[in-house]
């Protein structure tokens, strides 16, 4: 029984990013349809944001009264960053990407985040190259055919693929046909590969700075509070200087209403929690693992209730870009092994040289595995370019 216990404890991270891939899915239908029904983008985010505040802060009040570390200016600055690159910019991006294309087409543009957190970690100076190594040749590769992918799926479209046809599209129900939803032309989608791009950057941004953020203030309700505060600022800001419609804003027991309460209760409210906690727990980079999740749910809900078509440029794409993922993961799982195996007999050196105890020499060669990921996902975001191991 316990080493059930165990292996559910072990698992948990992973059970919980699925979790969270399939209601992110789910809010990718929800986007559609409320842009179907006529409602402004920018409200959207900003309602969507509003929702997970109201739900997120009394939790934190609540359940993280007695744990929360003291709050400094400096975490209230990354909590800033953190509600404008995982909030309002990103989503801001990201839902005029999705209206001007399809949600399949956004969904499979956001498996390019790892890409793009390798690229951004290079440049920081948080990550080497290391190309004299199989795993640095390995992540150059995998990014390289990442963005190959991505520039596949927005340039080529090819030839119409039907797996399956329901008849069932949610989208002509509606009489509410607006600018919002724009028609699929190629000026669309090349603008829509643009601005997913965009999206995947500031989405990767956010990760490096929450696992910054995490390590000084470990609070995943507080800290996701928060970033939802300050994400709720900046989108109603936005959404005020440009939208003069104030109808716009009016709420009703329609598809409207569930869209921004689902995505702000939901995803932006109980699912950036979670992100947070896997973040601290196991690294930026494991969350990301998951992305090709959302794809495969998005390619099947597109189909099955939006009458979606896939062709065969977003196939061929979307599977360089999956492909580009899981080889930048393989080649940081490579590298994080080998530090694993360095890391116990440089500290046994360390240890002997200094005349340390043997007893906490073997405390610390014999971590239990929690332990070692723990602390490799926490001193992550502050290791310095000439640390052993950085790693995002």
């Amino acid at each position: 029984m316990e080493r059930i216990c165990d292996v559910v404890h072990e698992l948990r991270p992973a059970l919980l990013m699925v979790v969270v891939q399939l209601a992110f899915a789910g809010v990718n239908v929800f986007y559609k349809l409320a842009a179907n029904d006529g409602m402004s983008l920018r409200i959207i985010v900003a309602y969507r944001f509003f929702f997970a505040t109201a739900f997120i802060v009394p939790l934190a009040l609540v359940f993280g009264s007695k744990s929360r570390p003291k709050l400094t200016w400096a975490v209230l600055f990354q909590a800033f960053l953190c509600g404008l690159f995982g909030g309002s910019l990103a989503q801001n991006l990201y839902i005029e990407s999705l209206t001007l294309t399809s949600a399949t087409f956004a969904s499979a543009m956001t498996n390019l985040v790892p890409a793009i957190t390798f690229i951004l970690a290079v440049s920081f100076g948080l990550e080497k190259l290391n190309l004299g190594s199989v795993s640095g040749k390995a992540k150059v590769l995998g990014t390289l055919t990442g963005i190959g992918g991505a520039m596949l799926l927005t340039f080529y479209k090819g030839a119409e693929i039907n797996v399956w046809r329901t008849h069932v599209n949610l989208l002509h129900h509606g009489e509410h046909q607006t600018k919002h939803l724009a028609s699929p032309r190629s000026e669309n989608r090349l603008l829509g590969g643009i601005l997913a791009i965009g999206s995947c950057f500031s989405y990767a941004s956010w990760l490096i700075i929450q696992a910054k953020m995490s390590e000084k203030y470990p609070c995943h309700y507080s800290s996701t509070a928060l970033m939802t505060v300050m994400g709720t600022i900046q989108a109603v800001v936005f959404a005020l200087c440009t939208e003069r419609d104030w109808n716009q804003w009016k709420l009703g027991w329609n598809i409207r209403l569930l869209t921004v309460s689902y995505s702000g209760i939901v995803a932006s409210g109980v699912m950036v929690t979670l992100i947070a906690w896997c973040v601290h727990m196991r690294g930026p980079l494991f969350v990301s693992i998951f992305s090709p999740l959302m794809l495969v749910s998005v390619a099947i809900m597109g189909s099955l209730v939006l009458d979606e078509k896939l062709h065969l440029g977003s196939v061929l794409g979307a599977a360089m870009i999956v492909c580009g993922l899981y080889v930048v993961l393989w080649g940081k799982g490579k590298e994080i092994k080998k530090i694993t195996q360095l890391a116990p007999s440089e500290i046994y050196r360390e240890s002997h040289h200094d005349h340390h105890e043997l007893t906490d020499i073997n405390v610390i060669t014999s971590p239990r595995p929690d332990d070692v990921e723990n602390n490799s996902a926490i001193n992550i975001a502050s290791m310095k370019p000439e640390s052993l191991h950085p790693n995002i």
